[in-house]
């Protein structure tokens, strides 16, 4: 009987939900130059391995933002991969806490070189208000080498994003794809 009166209801009022943001003119611009630009760095796409080192999972929902239909990141030449042995980019959010320090360093050991790493979020950058302490080694770069500094509490997914085509764009010469024939 409930079931009845709940359908009765949806059916009354209808799916009730905000409307999907305007698509961004000048992102979809950028997509493709962004394709094109990893296309004849690395020759295929750039595969981003996520690392979470004990954030609060705010960096983490604007990475999943990044990762949906709106951005088109997959579009534009950027995937995330499962292993780090498939990577070429570490997104690295949250201070890194003891017990994940060994992980992190683990993870950045197992990824092939040339290999960069981006800190994502103002606890990456800097341990933000955790610091460091017992329970804590703080920023990433105390763990790790870090290439490119994402700041925000947490960042957009656009400034995600050009923390990683920051990283893609320092590939050295020897990295970049042949020119096609």
């Amino acid at each position: 009987m409930p079931a009845r009166i709940i359908l009765r209801q949806l059916f009354k009022t209808g799916i009730i939900s905000e409307p999907p943001p305007a698509p961004d003119p000048t992102l979809a611009v950028n997509a493709h130059a962004l394709n094109e630009e990893i296309l004849r760095i690395f020759g295929r796409a750039v595969g981003v391995r996520h690392v979470d080192a004990g954030s609060c999972n705010a960096c983490e929902l604007e990475i999943h933002a990044m990762n949906g239909p709106h951005y088109n990141i997959e579009g534009a030449g950027v995937k995330f991969v499962a292993s780090p042995r498939h990577a070429d980019v570490l997104l690295v959010t949250g201070p890194v806490s003891a017990h994940l320090a060994t992980a992190l360093r683990r993870t950045f050991e197992a990824t092939p070189d040339p290999k960069w790493v981006v800190a994502v979020g103002d606890c990456a950058a800097t341990g933000g208000p955790f610091g460091e302490s017992y329970a804590c080694r703080g920023r990433v770069a105390n763990v790790i080498p870090v290439d490119v500094v994402v700041p925000g509490c947490p960042p957009e997914p656009k400034r995600i994003l050009a923390g990683i085509l920051t990283a893609v764009r320092t590939a050295p010469a020897h990295r970049q794809a042949p020119a096609s024939p």
